[in-house]
């Protein structure tokens, strides 16, 4: 059997959900740990490998990471607008790449760092937890084939008390974090909105309260794709009620899903309120990466 050698890079909150999802894969050993705090290296090791056999090896450089240990994949989980720098090197290193949302904080980036994933033959994926939901690869597929007919229009909202639990923190401060709640949780939701649409953008606007802070707060998006469907979405960081909820409207249909954690699904068909037939497995973005390195996943 295969085992891939993958390294962590950041070593802070939301890391700690990668490190439990590859601990479980059994084609997975985790030989390297890389942040700029030694403490939080340290603390970070102890909280999740403490009873591994084969301790990570602890970096606070990724260049050196990647010379000594030599991980043949990386996470990458550290504020957002060091991901284009980040996932460049390690791609130069020779790496997969699995990379927190949101992939980079310009187009720009994008660009380049989509044609060095072509140039290396590496495999770059963003940790997006609803593409691999089996609610919204029924949606997206529904879509495709035009199981209710033509798809006109869709809502959906994103609800957090964002700027409460971020307060003091990377993510209220742009240099860093590149935007404000619309980047961060909303992206969750943006993406499942332009992932199962599947169109280019042809118009957006936006109108944006930053609630006397540096970055989006609360976000009222309009969108038109070059197919003509059209969307709103509203996302909210200023909300104690957290949820998040997303309506498809087709010609002959319509289908309500999680937007944000692809959770659940709701169908109603021209007789009213229907049972889908889910057929795919939702699995973590973790696990769909290590298959799509292994060449099991697309």
């Amino acid at each position: 059997m295969t085992t891939i050698r993958v390294a962590i890079l950041g070593c802070g909150g939301m890391a700690g959900g990668h490190a439990a999802k590859l601990g479980k894969n059994p084609d997975v050993e985790v030989v390297a740990l890389c942040d700029v705090s030694e403490t939080a290296l340290a603390a970070f090791k102890d909280r999740h490998f403490s009873g591994n056999r084969h301790l990570p090896a602890l970096f606070t450089d990724p260049g050196e990471m990647y010379r000594v240990a030599k991980p043949q994949a990386v996470v990458i989980v550290t504020p957002h607008t060091l991901h284009f720098s980040q996932g460049m090197q390690a791609l130069a290193a020779g790496c997969h790449v699995l990379m927190e949302k949101p992939m980079v904080t310009s187009a720009e980036h994008a660009h380049v760092l989509a044609e060095e994933v072509a140039k290396t033959g590496r495999i770059l994926t963003i940790g997006y937890n609803t593409s691999c939901s089996a609610p919204l690869l029924y949606l997206r597929d529904a879509i495709r084939t035009q199981r209710f007919g033509k798809l006109e229009l869709v809502s959906g909202y994103l609800s957090q008390n964002w700027l409460t639990l971020c307060a003091g923190t990377w993510r209220l401060k742009p240099e860093l974090s590149g935007g404000g709640q619309a980047y961060d949780s909303g992206a969750h939701i943006l993406n499942s909105l332009c992932w199962s649409v599947e169109s280019d953008i042809a118009e957006v606007f936006a109108f944006v309260d930053r609630h006397g802070s540096q970055v989006d707060i609360n976000s009222s998006i309009n969108i038109r794709f070059a197919n003509n469907v059209m969307a709103s979405i509203v996302v909210s960081g200023n909300c104690v009620a957290d949820g998040a909820s997303m309506h498809f409207m087709f010609e002959r249909g319509r289908v309500d899903v999680d937007g944000w954690g692809g959770g659940w699904i709701k169908v109603f068909g021209p007789h009213g309120e229907e049972k889908p037939e889910l057929t795919a497995t939702s699995v973590s973005p973790d696990d769909n990466f290590i298959d799509a390195i292994l060449g099991r996943a697309p």
